[in-house]
């Protein structure tokens, strides 16, 4: 572990929670001693399986459960402080929207939950609009959305308070593979201007696109973290690839290779993924593009962090 705090967003050391029954028995452990760190301008992955702890992590960074034991650090500070809550955007797994609001109403409301002034209020609920794709909705009751539509307008109401560190649970939950498409293209762009993302997805092919590291839970301990493209990289195989040749040469490609290596290769064709070949089918068709760039206002994620406050013993 690192012991440096200032280039970590998140800093967790032995992290166990014990929920009780109500005469203070244990009844379970939903974490237990997790250690964990994240670099400031990251896009970590944390995957598990349902009751593996990942929620209850969750909690705790956000301030909404306390740690039975172990050290929390959020952006440098105590995940119940304040200032820290003030630079975090959450989306949860259920996007929880007043039905009756518009999504134009929605995004004001939180903007003014955030302590933002009414032309900034409004500046930032344009863009985020138009770069989720919802103004064709702006004005119609949540009530009325879809699934996609509300989740959404769920990833812009964390988002209006410009943080410093977003955490996504299950941000693709209900989109369409265009939908799927532009979210991961916005996770990856807030991370270029330098905000802290922290994700939570059981689409592993999606953590996979845009995650540079993972780590993996069960029964609340990591069980494994690293590099995702060093995590699945096969070390004992080695694939060639090179423009298709006419049947001559591929035999006698592999008459070479068997002779040298003493061992049969096999031969396939190099394939897309179903995302990219839909996604490709609907642009030529003349469907929606993606690649939205992240709203003007978002700012590089380090240089608004919680200033240290004198209880830290720094000055204001």
């Amino acid at each position: 572990m690192q012991t440096d705090d200032a280039g970590l967003a998140i800093e967790v050391h032995g992290l166990t929670k014990v929920f009780t029954d109500f005469w203070n028995r244990p009844r379970v452990q939903a974490v237990d001693g997790l250690d964990l760190s994240i670099a400031h301008g990251e896009v970590y992955g944390l995957l598990g399986p349902n009751g593996s702890g990942k929620s209850t992590t969750i909690k705790i960074l956000l301030g909404l459960l306390h740690p039975t034991r172990g050290q929390v650090r959020v952006l440098g500070r105590p995940p119940e402080d304040v200032a820290v809550k003030a630079s975090i955007g959450y989306l949860p797994e259920e996007s929880h929207l007043y039905q009756y609001l518009t999504a134009w109403e929605t995004l004001d409301f939180h903007g003014r939950l955030s302590g933002l002034a009414r032309h900034e209020r409004r500046e930032r609920t344009e863009q985020l609009i138009e770069t989720l794709g919802l103004g064709v909705a702006a004005h119609r009751p949540v009530g009325e959305f879809s699934k996609g539509m509300a989740r959404r307008l769920g990833i812009a109401q964390a988002l209006i308070n410009d943080p410093a560190l977003v955490i996504l649970d299950e941000p693709t939950a209900g989109l369409d593979p265009v939908g799927c498409r532009e979210m991961k293209d916005l996770i990856v762009a807030l991370a270029r201007r330098g905000k802290t993302v922290m994700l939570s997805s059981h689409l592993l092919a999606d953590v996979q696109d845009v995650c540079g590291r993972v780590g993996i839970l069960y029964a609340g301990r990591l069980i494994a973290q690293g590099r995702v493209d060093e995590m699945l990289r096969m070390r004992d195989r080695v694939r060639l690839t090179l423009p298709k040749p006419d049947e001559a040469e591929l035999a006698a490609l592999l008459s070479a290779v068997r002779q040298r290596s003493g061992h049969e290769p096999s031969v396939d064709y190099p394939s897309i993924g179903l995302e990219e070949f839909f996604l490709d089918v609907v642009r030529r068709a003349g469907g929606a593009a993606t690649g939205h760039e992240p709203a003007a206002y978002l700012r590089d994620g380090p240089s608004h962090r919680p200033s240290p406050s004198p209880a830290d013993g720094s000055s204001p």
